[in-house]
């Protein structure tokens, strides 16, 4: 394909993601840390569109979001799928509507990250596969693969070790209370604990994850230090916990319960305490980017 051909542009989610699980096995002799999580991905999230444009420059449009190029996920994916087309890719303008909190927990900026390279390689047809795009993905972060990949899954090591699970569907109620939550911090932190017993492959129960599993082995060791650390985390989960198991995800600051049916899961919303943001989004075994991404693909080849 000619360096200028012009895609049309294409429009893409960013999901949230949450940690049905998170355990923290131990410390590993490079610093990091071995995990086990199970990440649910959700049907609500960041929305990017990517258009064709006359230069051979990266731009960026993403209100709200004061972070330098260099800092910012979804510019250092754009840059290393350009690098990896061989630098004559046309230019690009990337424009984002942001609704996922940062440093919630969400995977908000991973997600951001995924579908850039997801969108880019689709938009200037680089032909790269999954596994080649994951990698780029994890110099970018631990959780850019799983998006990258755009499945529920279990997930070990640093949370790259992915084996596909499929859970069953429900409504998540997720609230941001008013903090920013360190990851480093967390991690560096000697009350941390990091000896949770590991859960086998064969306790996945052919990779189907009911209410059931979940509930047995649901938990983030992450949340006791959470909470003492940031009082509003501990405040948000204790209220919702009202409703049912209630626990943080990742290493951030929200939390959520899961519910049988939207409608529940909106009663609960509504009954916030005034001030405390959150949305109510749906759990998912498929990203919606993938199924984006084949829309496009067969518009395309339409065409």
């Amino acid at each position: 394909m000619n360096a200028r051909t012009a895609s049309p542009a294409l429009t893409l989610t960013a999901p949230a993601k949450l940690n049905l699980m998170l355990r923290i096995l131990g410390r590993r002799t490079d610093g990091y840390h071995e995990l086990q999580t199970v990440f649910q991905l959700l049907d609500y999230g960041d929305t990017l569109t990517f258009s064709s444009t006359d230069s051979d420059t990266i731009e960026l449009d993403c209100p709200g979001v004061d972070v330098a190029p260099e800092h910012n996920l979804i510019y250092r994916a754009a840059l290393l799928i350009k690098q990896a087309r061989g630098n004559n890719a046309p230019g690009v303008r990337i424009s984002v509507k942001k609704i996922l909190p940062a440093g919630g927990g969400v995977g908000g900026g991973s997600s951001d990250a995924a579908t850039t390279l997801l969108g880019l390689n689709a938009v200037w047809r680089c032909g790269l596969d999954i596994d080649t795009l994951a990698e780029l993905g994890r110099h970018l972060g631990a959780d850019v693969p799983v998006f990258v990949r755009g499945y529920s899954a279990f997930a070990e090591g640093v949370g790259e070790q992915l084996t596909p699970v499929s859970i069953t569907p429900r409504w998540y109620l997720v609230l941001t209370p008013d903090c920013h939550v360190s990851t480093g911090a967390l991690f560096s932190d000697p009350r941390l604990t990091r000896d949770s017993a590991a859960i086998t492959l064969a306790a996945l129960r052919d990779r189907r994850l009911n209410t059931q599993w979940l509930d047995e082995y649901a938990g983030n060791d992450f949340q006791p230090l959470v909470e003492n650390l940031y009082p509003k985390v501990r405040l948000a989960r204790e209220w919702l916990a009202q409703f049912g198991q209630a626990f943080l995800t990742g290493t951030g600051a929200c939390v959520f319960a899961g519910f049988d049916s939207e409608a529940s899961a909106q009663h609960a919303f509504a009954k916030r305490p005034a001030g405390l943001r959150g949305f109510v989004a749906r759990g998912v075994n498929e990203s919606p980017t993938h199924r984006q991404l084949a829309k496009f693909a067969a518009a395309v080849q339409a065409d």
